[in-house]
């Protein structure tokens, strides 16, 4: 094996060994000593065995021999990056031998628990290093937990299609889910690569088996990237063609949702980009068949469309074919964007004024997500079920509306260490709200548990939140007492010039003076 070993060596000019097994002792030395090493045999050509330590030399002599000083210098680059690459592995397996070794210890430990596991995990690789992917083991494909397939409450979460979207069905399956979300594509870049055939048959063979009603169950989350308001004409046509791209996805796989962020102003009249979105919509629905394209209520912020129900009516209204259309609400952008949830008297008036201006007709989806910034507060801050400022009474009142029946209930709340088993956990929790009262006791006491594990997030964004608007307050007062000290200092020539007064010509300072002004 090890003269095997010598000869690929030879032939790839690469001088630093893979490790015998039995003598890996000081192979980490050696590799990270590697670099500096072969940069002194360049310079100087004559190697002198007896100047170097005699491990080192025997290896270094049986690639060296014969070289000239051409290969050396091809062998030395070749090296450099070989031994980059045989660190950066060594280290990366170390790692993965390290994470696979305690994965599953923790699975059933407490949510505060759970969050102090993240910051320790995060200190083994450098900050600017990804991580290495996990490999999969049998057990990680076990279900958290089994379906409840009789519910008529289709909740779920928005899960991972890394290696296809076939694969995000087994995620959902895994956690329990009766309903899913999905990126299609990169959620970050205009053009991906087409749907391979075989992973558009596997989509939806497993759908199949799992029992997905591909039509009604599942809402694919459109790219970040798309902006259907857009007025630059180059623009708006990469942004439609990422749209329809996303939309004719979703017909391959049989999907029926599409749900996408509506887009932003850009500081232009908000009227004419409503219409530039419907326009776009209604081109959209002329090229595709049956894919209804569903719009997400938004945060607030700064010129992001959706924050008001009356952004979300006057697109509806313009476009043609309604039956195409529809609304997603996420419960966290409603919050944030002033709408309140959290008490029955406020969660029922919010569904009021939807219906009064939307129509229930048109929901079709909503996001289910507690809130880490308080109400009102345009922060779109996701925060894990009754952690939040919204609370756990939130979300039992979503779970026994009835109007909320049979929609996809999607969660997008965080993770740690991407642990599906939490939105496992989050599903389990709120689908034993099911048919409970606010009064029961053992759903007092959790919401309890969790508001005082999310007390101390709550508190560091509140004070964020507090000092950007004092902040923000602060501007605007001294932007209206500029402007108050200008307006009384005209009105005053005014009434001077009026009364035949002279009126005081404003001098004018140095350094308002052009340098050039004398010529």
């Amino acid at each position: 094996m090890s003269t095997t070993r010598r000869s690929t060596r030879t032939k790839t000019t690469a001088v630093i060994p893979v490790p015998e097994p039995e003598s890996d002792q000081d192979s980490s030395s050696e590799l990270s000593a590697a670099p500096s090493e072969f940069e002194d045999e360049e310079e100087t050509k004559p190697v002198v065995p007896a100047k170097k330590p005699a491990g080192k030399r025997k290896r270094s002599e049986g690639n060296e021999a014969g070289t000239t000083p051409k290969t050396q210098k091809l062998t030395k680059e070749v090296t450099t990056r070989t031994v980059q690459k045989t660190t950066k592995v060594k280290k990366e397996v170390k790692e993965e031998d390290e994470e696979h070794k305690c994965e599953h210890d923790n699975e059933d430990e407490d949510l505060a628990d759970e969050e102090d596991e993240a910051g320790e995990e995060g200190e083994k690789p450098k900050p600017t290093k990804r991580k290495p992917r996990k490999i999969k083991t049998e057990e990680d494909m076990l279900p958290f937990r089994a379906r409840t397939l009789a519910s008529k409450v289709w909740l779920g979460a928005h899960v991972s299609a890394a290696g296809g979207p076939q694969m995000a069905v087994g995620n959902a399956t895994k956690i329990g889910a009766n309903a899913f979300a999905l990126f299609l594509k990169s959620q970050r870049k205009w053009v991906s690569k087409d749907l391979e055939e075989d992973a558009v048959q596997a989509f939806l063979k497993n759908c199949k088996e799992a029992d997905y009603d591909a039509r009604k169950r599942i809402v694919p989350h459109g790219s970040y990237l798309i902006n259907l308001a857009q007025s630059d004409k180059e623009k708006q046509k990469q942004a439609y063609d990422c749209f329809l791209d996303d939309l004719k996805r979703c017909e391959r796989l049989g999907i029926g949702l599409y749900n996408f962020h509506p887009g932003s102003t850009l500081g232009l009249p908000r009227n004419e980009a409503l219409s530039r979105i419907a326009t776009m919509l209604n081109k959209a629905h002329k090229e595709t068949k049956f894919v209804k394209t569903v719009l997400e209520n938004m945060a607030g912020q700064g010129n992001v469309i959706g924050s008001k129900l009356e952004d979300l009516r006057d697109i509806i209204n313009e476009v043609e074919d309604k039956s195409r259309v529809g609304v997603c609400i996420d419960t966290c952008h409603t919050f944030a964007a002033g709408y309140d949830l959290r008490t029955k008297e406020a969660f029922d008036s919010f569904w009021m004024q939807f219906d009064d201006i939307v129509g229930m007709k048109y929901l079709s989806a909503m996001h289910i997500n507690d809130s880490k910034a308080p109400l009102g507060s345009n922060r779109d801050l996701h925060q894990n079920i009754g952690l939040g400022f919204l609370g756990l009474e939130a979300f039992r009142l979503v779970v026994n509306k009835k109007e909320l029946e049979g929609i996809p209930l999607v969660l997008e709340t965080p993770l740690a260490n991407d642990d599906m088993s939490r939105w496992a956990r989050e599903i389990a929790l709120l689908e034993s709200m099911i048919g409970k009262e606010s009064t029961d006791s053992e759903i007092l006491k959790q919401a309890a548990e969790l508001a005082k594990l999310g007390e101390s997030e709550r508190t560091k964004v509140s004070e964020q939140v507090e000092k950007k608007e004092a902040t923000l307050k602060e501007k605007a007062a001294k932007l209206i007492e500029k402007e108050a000290k200008k307006a009384a200092k005209l009105a005053k020539e005014v009434k001077d010039k009026a009364s035949g007064k002279p009126v005081k010509k404003r001098t004018t300072r140095k350094k308002d003076i052009p340098e050039d002004s004398s010529e």
